[in-house]
């Protein structure tokens, strides 16, 4: 199972960071990342493995959309099932 995170905010140092430790210290991992900083607009998108994870999906979603908060940024996360039936044709 997989999950989809986009972090949306004003730059600043540590954003990758605080995000990936979250995936970390819970046993997701980081599939893959792409991240733009246009100005002083950084973007992000992950792709994570939560197969493994030690705590439940909406759990996750809470710490990081807790992060978020504390940093002012605007983060989601995403189940890849949602994202895909989202955005299916």
């Amino acid at each position: 199972m997989r999950a989809v995170i986009t972090v949306l905010g004003k730059d600043m140092v540590g954003i990758l960071a605080r995000i990936s430790t979250i995936c970390a210290e819970n046993d997701v991992n980081v599939v893959e990342v792409t991240q733009s900083i246009m100005q002083d607009l950084f973007a992000m998108i992950m792709i994570v493995d939560i197969s493994k994870s030690t705590i439940p999906f909406s759990e996750l979603s809470d710490k990081l959309t807790a992060v978020g908060t504390e940093m002012n940024l605007t983060v989601h996360v995403m189940h890849e099932d949602i994202f895909n039936s989202m955005h299916r044709i």
